[in-house]
């Protein structure tokens, strides 16, 4: 009974004068206001930079195979065959904290249309993950290869804009059929534009094509030996000095290198260059190199002791940026929004002081009647709540339209941020009891017979 006889003669007393109750709560409605509208512009802002620098690659986990060495001579990262594609479907089946995987083969000759021709920066064998796991889901034109492509090693092709450009003189490819040392592969689709990356390389000189097909007819290589970014291309198949192979001892003769090219073995043993990963976030990263490393060494029969025969690579420095910016972000947002409150809770504590001064002889009145300091102070402590409850209240709906308005006029990135709106209600009581004690505390120590005789 007591709460409720308090907070109903607070109520009561606020009602004695509305406007100057309305303009106390002004303060706290823009401050409030401000820090919701602030807010979910900056989750916007941080949403749109986390999905850039995804797409530049923070999450992407790189895994190559170990260094070779002969004779005291190491021949460098990547020499040895000790990735598979298996290893890659192994770390997507195993891994929790890898998103998804895929095996990938490089190789970097000519491509020929018509009468023009291209080396572009690289030539990658993948499989149709490798759009997801390098945020390239959405195609400019056409659509991706398939599953179905890998498996069978068809001769199809996606494009990169640099590409279009150079041979099609901007022209759609889409059905065309281009020529990559002498292969004729079906242009099916055509990635969009990315421009160069942190390195300054430029992302959209690319062809993605299944592995299979780049491995085994592009590169030649049905058995490998060595990594394929590693082998030569003497045993070419676009030669003119082995048109007719001679004819070897024995009852058949042996295959040409056309032929071989054009008829490729089922292998045994099929090495790839490198497995690219991305990890569910940045977060997980350190969990997902650990758990690729124990896949990787479980499945390559390391013992204790024995020396990884892989490497894992991470763009922490990406990682580092973008936490860096987003803890920028959110200080920055911290910093506004107290400014923003303390200024409204000084305007509360100023009409709440004022407001004692007026009642002096009504709380007086109240303690000769025989009410104690503590009901006094419990009074205007839940006027100073509800007046800043009240505001907060104003302040999150005329923040979260401030913040829609903006969408809808600027096209700025807007997200809706359930967290700011349940901080900015904590808040805003917060703020009536710290600003609201002091007058409070006032009003409850004077003298009631001091009061009385207050004019």
């Amino acid at each position: 009974m007591k709460v409720y006889t308090t907070a109903r003669t607070a109520f009561r007393a606020l009602r004695r004068n509305p406007m100057r109750a309305m303009l106390t709560t002004l303060g706290i409605v823009i401050g409030v206001g401000a820090v919701i509208a602030m807010m979910e512009i900056g989750a916007g802002s941080s949403a749109a930079l986390k999905k850039t620098i995804a797409s530049m690659g923070a999450n992407v986990l790189v895994i190559r195979p170990g260094t070779a060495s002969s004779g005291g001579v190491s021949f460098g990262a990547g020499s040895t065959t000790t990735l598979t594609p298996e290893d890659s479907q192994a770390i997507l089946r195993e891994c929790p904290a890898i998103s998804n995987a895929t095996p990938m083969v490089r190789a970097r000759v000519q491509v020929v249309y018509g009468n023009r021709n291209w080396v572009p920066n690289a030539i990658y064998g993948t499989t149709p993950a490798y759009l997801d796991v390098q945020d390239w889901n959405i195609l400019a034109e056409g659509e991706p290869f398939t599953d179905r492509d890998v498996l069978n090693g068809n001769r199809v092709c996606i494009l990169g804009k640099t590409l279009v450009r150079e041979i099609f003189d901007g022209a759609s490819p889409v059905g065309k059929e281009i020529r990559i040392k002498n292969i004729a592969f079906r242009v099916i689709g055509v990635l969009t534009p990315k421009g160069a990356n942190m390195m300054g390389f430029d992302q959209d000189d690319v062809i993605l094509a299944p592995w299979t097909t780049i491995k085994y007819r592009v590169t030649g290589a049905s058995l490998s030996t060595s990594n394929q970014s590693t082998t030569t291309s003497s045993a070419s198949v676009n030669t003119l000095s082995n048109l007719y192979p001679a004819t070897q001892g024995g009852l058949y003769p042996e295959q040409s290198s056309v032929q071989q090219a054009d008829n490729p073995m089922p292998v045994r043993f099929a090495n790839i260059d490198q497995i690219m990963a991305s990890a569910a976030s940045s977060g997980e990263i350190p969990m997902a190199i650990e758990q690729v490393g124990a896949v990787l060494r479980e499945r390559h029969r390391l013992r204790n002791g024995e020396p990884d025969d892989f490497n894992i690579r991470d763009m922490a420095e990406l990682t580092k940026t973008l936490s860096t910016t987003t803890t920028l972000m959110t200080n920055l947002l911290l910093a506004v929004a107290m400014i923003s409150l303390v200024v409204g809770g000084v305007g509360i504590m100023n009409i709440m002081l004022v407001s004692v001064t007026e009642r002096t002889r009504e709380i007086g009145l109240r303690m000769a009647v025989g009410a104690r300091g503590r009901d006094i102070l419990r009074q205007f402590l839940v006027e100073a709540v509800v007046l800043c409850l009240t505001g907060g209240a104003m302040g999150i709906i005329l923040g979260h339209g401030g913040s829609l308005l903006v969408k809808l006029l600027l096209k700025w990135p807007v997200e809706t941020s359930p967290a700011a709106i349940a901080t900015a209600v904590l808040v805003s009581a917060g703020v009536g009891i710290i600003f609201g004690f002091y007058p409070a505390w006032k009003a409850s120590r004077l003298d009631p017979i001091e009061a009385l005789r207050y004019e």
